[in-house]
């Protein structure tokens, strides 16, 4: 599996329709996708799945008025019980060399085993497969499918892993694979995604409806480099998990024996919306071709995430989205898209 910050031929992103998902809050949602998407376009195609031609035709009309070329928006009529394309949509995985090939590791998906709606999501992968004619490698262990989301891991491209206890390893809550032991997964993800070292980080952060998605945690932004969520409030329930993987991170190693180099990248202050709180996060950014796109709260530590962010990614403007609104749906912008990537890496 590339690294994401590797050339990608296009963005997928499900287009909003389930308003359960922000729950009278979904009015703006639309039109804080279009923003991702313009600032998606200048760079890569944005493939963008729809459930009907009414939703294709709301969708074009949000898009257009934000200014988005209409030949850089390509749709797929995929019915989704939800727009969390991360967690659902197609991991793409790539052979290099003469013979250069994408395809698509086939894992299940169940949401997040915790709702009940889950299973025009699942068919996604194999649909896109088929559209794009790709071969798929379904993700077995034993007998049965291996359950995994996107947002569970981050990969360096060379064959780091990055994930958490919490969300794979948990026996008794949102378990995705039942009995599947530590070394069984570690196998998975080898012979799958080619990740040859299974950096196993402990907890996720609180708010986090995944229960551990590494995406809100911890992610490379380069091979041997990764940004780790820090709260200096001894007070707050972030402060101990957080320090806890920093302990774990100063201990591991990368594919090749080194050091990862960590840096901290701030929480904003605690989020809260009906009494519930969000699970609000820089690190939940996503790197595009054209930009890096960072979620923001209207928080002081919008600035600090984003200068860091900028100093130690470089290639590309580092870009802020108001994120507020897409927070109350438990996600924000890493959440919503999945890169697929060039067949060739430059």
């Amino acid at each position: 599996m590339p690294a994401e910050w590797e050339r990608h031929h296009a963005t997928w992103i499900g287009w909003p329709h389930n308003k359960s998902d922000w729950p009278g809050r979904f009015g703006p949602i639309p039109w804080a996708y279009a923003e991702i998407v313009r600032k998606l376009t200048p760079g890569e195609v944005v493939r963008i799945l729809v459930n009907s031609p009414v939703h294709e035709r709301a969708a074009r009309r949000a898009l257009t008025s934000a200014g988005v070329s209409p030949d850089r928006a390509e749709f797929f009529r995929f019915p989704t019980n939800r727009g969390w394309t991360r967690d659902f949509g197609p991991l793409f995985v790539r052979r290099s060399g003469r013979s250069a090939q994408l395809g698509i590791a086939r894992f299940r998906f169940n949401a997040w085993a915790k709702y009940p709606d889950w299973r025009k999501d699942d068919r996604i992968p194999e649909r896109v497969a088929a559209r794009l004619d790709l071969p798929l490698f379904p993700a077995r262990a034993g007998s049965g499918g291996v359950v995994l989301e996107g947002g569970s891991i981050d990969v360096n491209g060379r064959g780091s892993l990055l994930t958490t206890e919490e969300c794979l390893l948990d026996p008794a809550v949102q378990v995705r694979n039942p009995g599947l032991s530590r070394s069984e997964l570690e196998a998975v993800l080898r012979d799958y995604l080619g990740a040859t070292n299974v950096l196993w980080l402990g907890r996720g952060i609180a708010g986090d409806d995944t229960h551990g998605h590494v995406d809100d945690v911890c992610r490379f932004v380069n091979p041997g480099t990764v940004v780790l969520c820090r709260e200096p409030d001894p007070r707050d329930a972030n402060y101990r998990p957080l320090a806890e993987n920093r302990e774990r991170l100063e201990g591991m190693r990368l594919e090749d024996g080194s050091h990862i180099a960590v840096v901290d990248l701030p929480m904003p202050a605690p989020l809260y919306f009906a009494g519930q709180r969000l699970p609000a996060s820089y690190a939940n950014f996503y790197i595009a071709n054209a930009a890096v796109l960072v979620p923001t709260f209207n928080d002081p530590n919008d600035r600090v995430a984003l200068g860091i962010l900028a100093e130690l990614i470089k290639d590309r403007p580092v870009v802020g989205i108001h994120a507020g609104d897409l927070v109350w749906g438990l996600g924000t912008i890493h959440c919503l898209t999945q890169q697929e990537p060039a067949i060739r890496s430059q």
